[in-house]
């Protein structure tokens, strides 16, 4: 049933596969989709790394595929994987991809997978474009979407031009997906303080830099908003939800730890509107920068597929994005609703630490300065006409599902305590650089 108590009219004879490539398996979006489906009835199987993943552990789930992956293999390879998954399961199933790389592959293969899964028809080359931080740059210039100033350098040349003149701090993402796994420049978004900092990673990075470098908006002058939304074979969105990401992991540049739902029908029309001028069908989660200074939402990533705070949203009928999906895709009518407000996300496991990070950016900082721009409150603002559902959303736990957060816990230990080492050593050659 859905959060709303609605009963959704959803075909419980098609079942959904979460699809995934790479070694990730703390993923809370797949442990939320196959919740979100399996709590309707749908029978939900997954792509595994091992047999002891949260995913793998989930009541809901009616059946796991042990296949290991690192997004290096040739997409012929996981096509093939893929059928042979469809022929076990044996019949349609609805394809749910949780990272750009199944995306990808999903909409390049749609020919040789339709007769095994279910999937929308979008353009073939548009998903790689849109996960291509450089192709969703072109795709905003053109069409005239605002975005952050960036530079895409050929050379370590132009490395050493573009540290002469830019502005710093500067961020730093891997230019294509696939790329990121096979031979990534840097972990993840990453903010480089000044020239001498980018001329030393720089070395790294190899004689054709795989690297976007991108105009870094201050945190004091920038709200950061989210949007989810599920279109049509015709690129009319079928649910569309706005939220403001509260905390991130990394601090400032990596996943949602904390978001609230709030409405904000002019980044929704900004948001629909650009989905209908590219022609993109499916899901999608967008990450968009209120830049105060000049006044506009910029579009900082656009992933083709279900977002992993995902469960963040649902409208009073009861339909999330990937409730959304599963019942346009076997033909259903999406039933039509207004997001329910006043609600918030956490993921337990980064939360935390990201909470801890932020207070001490904060104190650091000193107090902000006043900005005529002021943040809607949680519930939606006056003008959402939501109606008010208090409450969080947590990412891992569920009372009704409790095996993925415990498995989440006894994974996390060794990765976060790493990770932790990993961001300090950082944060000593981030500050002997400036020094």
């Amino acid at each position: 049933m859905a959060r709303s108590g609605v009963r959704l009219a959803i075909d419980r004879s098609v079942p959904g596969l979460i699809v995934k490539i790479g070694d990730y398996p703390l993923h809370h979006g797949g442990v939320g989709a196959i919740r979100s489906l399996g709590r309707l009835g749908v029978p939900m199987y997954a792509v595994t790394e091992d047999r002891c993943t949260p995913a793998a552990t989930s009541r809901y789930l009616s059946g796991r595929f042990v296949w290991p992956t690192t997004g290096r293999e040739e997409p012929g390879r996981l096509v093939e994987g893929l059928l042979r998954i469809g022929r076990r399961i044996g019949r349609p199933t609805v394809l749910v991809p949780t990272d750009e790389e199944a995306a990808v592959l999903i909409a390049e293969h749609a020919g040789a997978l339709a007769g095994s899964f279910l999937l929308p028809r979008v353009a073939a080359d548009l998903p790689r474009r849109l996960a291509s931080k450089q192709g969703l740059h072109e795709l905003c210039v053109e069409h005239g979407v605002p975005s952050p100033a960036a530079a895409f350098p050929g050379s370590y040349a132009d490395i050493e031009a573009y540290a002469g003149q830019a502005r710093f701090p500067v961020v730093a993402k891997n230019r294509e997906a696939f790329l990121r796994r096979r031979s990534p420049a840097v972990s993840g978004t990453t903010r480089i303080a000044g020239p001498a900092q980018l001329l030393d990673l720089a070395r790294d990075w190899g004689p054709q830099p795989g690297v976007i470098l991108q105009e870094y908006l201050p945190q004091e002058d920038a709200e950061d908003w989210i949007v989810h939304g599920c279109f049509d074979a015709q690129s009319a969105p079928l649910a569309l939800f706005t939220g403001v990401k509260v905390r991130s992991w990394p601090p400032y540049a990596g996943m949602t730890a904390c978001a609230y739902v709030a409405g904000n029908p002019e980044l929704a029309r900004m948001t629909a509107r650009f989905i209908q001028q590219i022609g993109f069908t499916g899901t999608a989660d967008l990450d968009w920068r209120f830049d105060r200074r000049d006044g506009q939402y910029k579009l900082l990533d656009f992933n083709p597929r279900m977002g992993a705070q995902f469960r963040l949203f649902e409208n009073t009928a009861g339909v999330d994005v990937i409730r959304a999906q599963h019942l346009d895709l076997t033909g259903r009518t999406v039933p039509a609703g207004e997001q329910l407000a006043g609600h918030r996300f956490v993921v337990e496991n980064i939360d935390l630490p990201a909470l801890l990070a932020y207070r001490r950016s904060a104190s650091r900082a000193g107090p902000r300065r006043a900005t005529p721009y002021r943040r809607p409150p949680p519930d939606g603002g006056p003008s959402s006409g939501a109606p008010r559902t208090a409450g969080t959303e947590l990412a891992w736990f569920a009372g009704d599902d409790p095996l993925p957060f415990f498995t989440m816990l006894a994974r996390s230990v060794g990765p976060g305590v790493r990770h932790l080492v990993q961001l300090r050593r950082e944060g000593r050659r981030a500050g002997a650089t400036q020094s």
